[in-house]
């Protein structure tokens, strides 16, 4: 079997492929055409993030079994297209961890202590001492946004430099933040009393520009920032607003929202209170190291012997089980995702209810589905198929599963309950057919509605005409709504209409649907992908 390194990897990569036995040919750098035109020849393709394996690479790649990703970030690969042709999509999560979280903790003293314009100064042939006074951060307050994985880490060494530490993650349950020994405050307060912030979140719909102007107009005065997570967190042009009139001492950024940038692109650069890196997060000899190792080694399994590690799109099951449980796998995925973007507050417990005939099979997958589909929509790439338990484990979150083999309404019936520090949900799912994924209970409402894609969930009084101004306000606003269910409880004269839509609903949109009249409450939903 042969395998294509397209990027820059580390030479153990390379090495472990060929010691497994795999041809192994290095050819990076390559412009699109002349990727598409030599990828049939190749089982295999190791990727960092230069290479695009956009749908006309994965069409033309007919042999192609496996992509892997060595690092997280999944941004360059069309995953769906690959899961419709088969291919599996795997990734390197945990290698660069404690890189990323060290670089931030580089870049806060580096800030601190004016490093960077010292430097370019004595390189000019001056000595300007006094232009550079620093300051300590022994005794500081470091807020973190997004405690997660490389979050915990930089609290951790926050922690040791003497700094005090609060955080905002409103997906953390309490008792895990304890026992970082952080306190948890919301965004704004964050803003108001940290001497230092560091964001740690990665970019969802909900993530997208997080950090604007009202988040800098509450910061100190002498206040510093850094972000070293994903371009699209931070609102450039308000931290260069910020930044420009004083309002806050100092920024400095690893990732911007066009990479590779220059000073037309971004102004920042311009600024003598701005320092920067061009993506360094992960870039250590020891970091590409543990991703090129991990992913060669997990490539290596799965060509060699079927073995699947951190598939971001297939779960690690056998063939006998997948035939028998695999649309409920998808059923998982889609209701964990919906849970997630409904909840409210930390997860603290899950319950999953398997009944009917389900109950005779091996559900484990479901439930790691569920998870991975759960914690996909504030982790993103982070999270796979593998490591969707740990991140659970890790949370504190109880997983609880149970079977009966009673099912009042449906031959097999997936019921889930997902509590958290600010109440519950119950979703509940089956499959019509073979594969139909349908969500047939949200709470109290009985629908029969597919959960997946873009979808417009709306809350609204029993009354005559919201619907129809509701397919009105989406139809001026450019959105074709391609299914509609609608649930009724009669005990509060409420109803609840899930719309599956070909676009996401933005938010100016949403604004607008949420003051038509009768209309309650409204939410955009981006859901897994069905096919049909």
């Amino acid at each position: 079997m042969k395998v294509l390194i397209s990027d820059n990897l580390a030479p153990i990569g390379e090495k472990i492929l060929r010691e497994a036995g795999l041809e192994v040919d290095v050819n990076t750098g390559l412009p699109p055409e002349e990727l598409k035109a030599i990828i049939p020849d190749y089982d295999g393709l190791v990727i960092r993030s230069a290479t695009k394996v956009r749908q006309d690479i994965i069409e033309a790649a007919t042999k192609l079994k496996v992509v892997g990703r060595a690092g997280i970030g999944l941004d360059n690969v069309d995953i769906p297209a690959a899961s419709e042709k088969g291919i599996v999509v795997m990734n390197a999560p945990d290698g660069n961890a404690t890189t990323a979280a060290e670089h931030a903790i580089t870049m806060m003293m580096s800030l601190a202590r004016n490093i960077p314009q010292a430097t370019a100064s004595m390189k000019a042939g001056k000595w300007e001492k006094k232009n550079f006074m620093g300051r300590e951060v022994t005794g500081k307050t470091l807020g973190i946004v997004g405690i997660g994985r490389i979050g915990s880490i930089v609290a951790n060494r926050a922690q040791g430099l003497h700094m005090k530490v609060i955080a905002f993650d409103p997906f953390m349950p309490e008792e895990l933040v304890q026992k970082l020994g952080v306190e948890r405050v919301d965004l704004l307060e964050l803003a108001r009393r940290a001497d230092f912030i560091s964001v740690h979140t990665p970019l969802t719909k909900d993530t997208r520009h997080l950090l604007s102007t009202d988040f800098f107009a509450n910061m100190k005065k002498d206040g510093m920032f850094i972000d070293c997570a994903r371009g699209g967190v931070l609102d450039e042009e308000a931290l260069f607003a910020a930044l420009e009139e004083n309002r806050i001492a100092g920024a400095a950024l690893d990732v911007f929202e066009k990479e590779p940038t220059t000073l037309e692109a971004t102004p920042l650069l311009g600024l003598n209170n701005f320092i920067c890196t061009p993506h360094l997060g992960a870039s250590t000899s020891e970091a590409q190291e543990n991703v090129a190792s991990s992913i060669a080694e997990q490539m290596a399994d799965y060509l060699l012997k079927g073995a699947v590690r951190n598939a971001v799109n297939v779960p690690s099951v056998s063939d006998d089980v997948l035939a028998k449980i695999g649309p409920y796998i998808n059923l998982g995925e889609m209701l964990g995702s919906l849970h997630m973007q409904i909840a409210r507050g930390g997860v603290e417990e899950i319950n999953l209810e398997y009944s009917g005939d389900l109950s005779g099979q091996d559900t484990g997958p479901i439930t790691v589905a569920f998870l991975k589909g759960l914690f996909t929509p504030i982790l993103q790439d982070a999270v796979n198929f593998v490591n969707a338990p740990l991140i659970a484990k890790e949370r504190g979150i109880r997983v609880v599963e149970s079977k009966t083999k009673q099912a009042s309404d449906f031959t097999n019936l997936v019921r889930i309950t997902v509590k958290t520090n600010e109440g519950e949900n119950m979703l509940a799912g089956t499959v019509f057919g073979k594969k139909e994924p349908r969500l047939v209970r949200l709470n109290s409402f009985r629908l029969e509605a597919l959960p997946a894609g873009p979808m417009l969930l709306v809350y609204n009084k029993n009354v005559p005409g919201v619907i129809g101004a509701l397919g009105v306000t989406l139809g001026t606003g450019g959105v074709n709504i391609s299914r509609m269910t609608v649930g009724r409880e009669e005990a509060s004269n409420q109803n609840v209409i899930l719309l599956n839509t070909d676009t996401t609903v933005a938010k100016e949109l949403l604004a607008k649907v949420t003051e038509l009249d009768n209309i309650d409450a409204a939410m955009a939903l981006e859901l897994p992908g069905y096919d049909g």
